[in-house]
């Protein structure tokens, strides 16, 4: 698979939702110039500033017709839309839609309408790119798809720049906390701080919420043009218990239109929003919009939720209105100070790697699936907004290469155009994975990486970290090997630091942070021996440790330095890779 992932950094500008207009039945008061909706699946032709004559224009495929979910219908797909491509997105979209990131081949053959052979192509190259995992007749979302989200999230730069006022706040107030920005006419989060409670939040982030039912929604719909409120409309007519958002309950008492109009007017006069129990009974939420500073336009809306036992909705805005105007204000002043981001590098040979990929697996192996993706990985820090042209020297695809996926992607509602005759990424990047990958932990990360490594060296391994005490060691991961004669530790057990190789490295003993790993001879019990290295996060901090443990009459010392470290050593740096990923924008449980 590519060895890659985004760049830390943040990006170069805050995302802006579309340009205010008034509704067909009351218009909010507040509105805004006319802008072009970012959400829109429209690509227009390119402006005087591709000054290069053999640019290709990249044709108006006419307003895309969507469901409510966000899934383009197939008899508005332009002519170059790469078909795989949308293809492996229904895939993508559907595992989102799984509860656990997991469907059978046979699930995703009846879901997605596809013949089972261009199922087992699609998913035998998402696997090849490290975008899910088979495991016999099922498949199950991997970290690495997480980068595409990644990629949106740090062009967006308003996780890296906010997330941090937002956690203080959470803090503050002892409530959860999360950001969010607009999706035509839904929300998304990008950012939660949840508090740690028997009753607490199960949203995720990148998660859609139907923007009727949110405390945000109001605060985004008083810039909604025209289109957008009949999208609304049209949407609330086709599916009125809101059963195409899997991340809420279904409505039971749809309300009137017009109450969301009325909300929405309130909301531009008052400058802040209420959920008083809209998605369910005892949720309530404040909200309050950040604005961009150059534009005055709403970048994001930053909300408190609480529920009902601790704050009803009038209680949330008399009580923490003024503080959450407060941390509004200083997240404003952080956009306003920003100083503007060195792009990252390009990624290179991914192009390459694709077709190499294609000469190994052949007709298994469909390239312009994975030629597609790569482009939405050519945005990121510092690359907000790119033309064709830096996206094919980016990504190393021929332009007519890049050309389709645009298309492609634009029609699907992942792309649309910026100033300047470039394209940047919506937040329905999030639908591929995100949600339900934004809330793995770090044994679930390693644990297929441990059964791999078990399965070659034909012996047992663990993942361990160090428990509260800092004497012991807790034991988070398993994976074993049919042997009469193996280590046999459960996860949870916890067993003295200093007497294991997992203690070892986690306590950073001088010897071991010299040679790099530990290895233990028969100190724990007669005949165990094992060796363990390191697990780092992204900022390099150690955050658990792997071993493999053996019998002393099957392997020496010297036999597990040589036959079991490397290998041992190659499986915590793909962990380490998918954790980088994983970590990027939300907080990876070590346990």
């Amino acid at each position: 698979m590519p060895a890659h992932s985004p760049d830390d950094a943040a990006p170069d500008r805050a995302h802006a939702p579309a340009a205010a207009a008034a509704p067909d039945a009351g218009a909010p008061a507040r509105t805004a110039p006319a802008e072009t909706d970012r959400t829109e699946a429209v690509l227009p032709e390119p402006g005087p500033a591709e000054t290069d004559r053999t640019e290709a224009v990249l044709p108006e495929p006419g307003p895309a017709e969507t469901d409510p979910a966000g899934t383009v219908l197939p008899d508005t797909v332009p002519s170059e839309a790469v078909t795989p491509l949308l293809r492996g997105i229904a895939v993508l979209r559907r595992l989102t839609e799984a509860d656990d990131g997991t469907l059978s081949l046979s699930a995703l053959e009846k879901t997605t309408g596809l013949a089972r052979s261009t199922v087992d192509r699609l998913t035998a190259t998402l696997a090849r790119m490290g975008y899910v995992r088979l495991d016999g007749r099922d498949v199950t979302l991997a970290p690495r798809l997480m980068e595409l989200g990644n990629a949106y999230l740090a062009a967006l730069r308003l996780p890296a720049l906010l997330s941090a006022r937002a956690d203080a706040l959470a803090d503050e107030l002892d409530e959860s906390v999360s950001l969010a920005v607009g999706d035509r006419d839904g929300i998304r989060f990008i950012h939660q701080a949840t508090r740690r409670r028997a009753m607490s939040l199960s949203f995720r982030i990148g998660d859609l919420l139907p923007a009727e039912r949110t405390a945000p929604g109001p605060l985004f719909a008083t810039e909604w043009t025209g289109p957008d409120w009949h999208h609304w409309r049209t949407r609330r007519a086709a599916d009125p218990s809101d059963r195409t958002f899997p991340a809420v309950p279904p409505r039971e008492h749809p309300t009137p239109d017009e109450d969301f109009v009325r909300r929405t007017t309130a909301a531009a006069a008052d400058d802040h929003a209420l959920d008083d129990q809209l998605i369910e009974p005892g949720l309530v939420a404040l909200s309050v919009p950040v604005r961009h500073p150059g534009t005055g336009r709403v970048a994001c809306v930053a909300s408190v939720v609480s529920h009902t036992s601790r704050h009803t909705a009038a209680d949330l805005r008399t009580a923490l209105l003024p503080r959450l105007r407060t941390a509004v204000a200083a997240m404003e002043d952080d956009l306003r100070t920003a100083p503007p981001p060195a792009p990252g590098p390009p990624r290179a040979g991914l192009a390459t790697w694709t077709g190499a990929s294609k000469q190994e697996l052949g007709r298994e192996f469909v390239e312009s699936l994975a030629r597609g993706l790569t482009v939405l990985t050519a945005f990121g820090e510092g690359r907000s907004a790119l033309t064709l042209t830096q996206v094919a020297k980016a990504t190393g695809l021929a332009r007519a290469t890049a050309r389709r996926a645009l298309i492609t992607f634009t029609h699907a509602g992942l792309v649309s155009p910026a100033p300047d005759a470039a394209y940047a990424l919506t937040p329905r990047v999030l639908s591929l994975g995100f949600p339900p990958l934004s809330r793995t932990s770090l044994p679930e990360i390693a644990q297929p990486h441990l059964t791999a490594l078990a399965d070659r060296v034909h012996e047992s391994t663990s993942l361990a970290v160090l428990a509260d005490s800092g004497t012991e060691i807790q034991y988070t991961a398993r994976a074993s090997t049919p042997r009469v004669l193996s280590a046999r530790v459960t996860v949870g057990a916890r067993l003295p630091a200093r007497a294991t190789a997992l203690g070892r490295v986690l306590l950073a003993l001088p010897e071991v942070r010299a040679r790099g790993y530990a290895l233990v001879d028969e100190e724990l019990e007669a005949g165990l021996r094992a060796v363990a290295v390191p697990v780092r996060d992204r900022t390099g901090s150690v955050v658990a440790a792997l071993n493999v443990a053996t019998h002393a009459a099957r392997r020496t010392t010297q036999a597990c330095e040589t036959e079991i470290l490397p290998e041992l050593t190659r499986t915590a740096s793909a962990i380490e890779a998918d954790l980088r990923v994983a970590g990027h924008f939300v907080h990876v449980p070590p346990a």
